[in-house]
């Protein structure tokens, strides 16, 4: 069995035992997320997604499991942006906190699978046409100082979504949850829950943001193995850190700034890969991206808490406390 086939199989079993062990014993069905229970959790997936930058290293080399942790650091970045729009769906579609966890967690299952198949098309494209790194990079220097440059983003209404108007048009919805169900009958018709149209709409706004994350994650390695497997630990452990973090998103109000120069630095990066390569070789390059995006992602989330600006979700409320 060759390194890479190896590292896929064992890969495939944490990854198999992870969920088992967190729906099993840190998760329990329809009962609400404490703080601690999603610091627990939290901790458990990063915890094991630095533990398999370990593995990489020991088993494929330094440079691999770098560029491993440094797109895991990127994508758990972007994750922050998620859980607010994660917020106001909830709130839009009056999700019980109960059903929270679980509705994350099909949302992110299937957001999961998408990113798959835009992976595999993104990196065949690459390799078949290697121009096009080049307007992934422009796409990255416009992405980065749109949101660098941006003050106030415009409010999200999940009832106005494009993929919500689609259900709507082509689905039989009602209004509430079901009881907790994503399908049920009322006088002998069939229909969707907002249960349902609420894990649709989480999957593809997910999708959404990977438009922004995927080309990034290119500009960092090419490797599908490394893409693959630092997206899935960094959205699988999305799911606790909504809960950790969805009463303080709006403590991080420079983190989009932090994230906006990463994206210009790697797609510059990209931009000038052949010089690049010339002059530097491909480990010391790696490094140093890993440097550039930890020190502007921890500078952003430092500055964010020493000078605190008005936060985004001032007005967010908690379901259960209502305050």
């Amino acid at each position: 069995m060759e390194t890479q086939q190896f590292v896929y199989l064992i890969f495939s079993i944490v990854l198999l035992l992870a969920l088992v062990f967190d729906l099993g014993l840190l998760s329990k069905k329809n009962t609400a997320i404490t703080i601690k229970q999603a610091l627990l959790q939290t901790f458990f997936w990063v915890i094991l997604a630095m533990s398999f930058f370990v593995f990489m290293w020991m088993t494929m080399g330094s440079k691999p499991a770098i560029e491993y942790l440094s797109a895991y650091l990127m994508e758990w970045s972007l994750s922050i942006d998620n859980i607010f729009v994660f917020i106001l769906i909830f709130n839009s579609f009056k999700v019980k906190e109960k059903n929270y966890s679980r509705v994350l967690l099909i949302g992110i299952m299937m957001a999961i699978v998408f990113r798959v198949l835009f992976i595999t098309v993104g990196v065949a494209l690459v390799e078949a046409f290697h121009w096009l790194l080049y307007g992934f990079g422009l796409f990255l220097l416009y992405t980065g100082y749109k949101m660098f440059t941006t003050n106030e983003e415009e409010a999200f209404d999940p009832h106005e979504s494009t993929t919500y108007r689609l259900l709507k048009k082509y689905l039989p919805i009602t209004s509430h949850d079901g009881g907790g169900k994503f399908f049920i009958r009322e006088n002998g018709k069939p229909l969707y829950t907002s249960l349902f149209v609420v894990i649709i709409l989480l999957a593809t706004i997910d999708l959404v943001f990977a438009l922004d994350s995927i080309p990034a994650v290119l500009g960092i390695s090419k490797d599908k193995l490394v893409i693959y497997t630092s997206n899935t630990f960094a959205v699988l452990g999305l799911r606790s850190l909504f809960f950790l973090l969805r009463g303080a998103v709006n403590q991080f109000d420079y983190l989009q700034q932090g994230i906006a120069i990463v994206l210009i630095f790697i797609g510059a990066k990209m931009l000038g890969e052949h010089y690049l390569n010339l002059w530097i070789d491909k480990t010391t390059q790696t490094v140093f991206s890993l440097l550039v995006i930890v020190l502007c992602l921890s500078g952003s989330i430092l500055y964010s808490i020493l000078f605190q600006k008005k936060g985004m979700i001032e007005n967010y409320k908690d379901p259960q406390t209502n305050a």
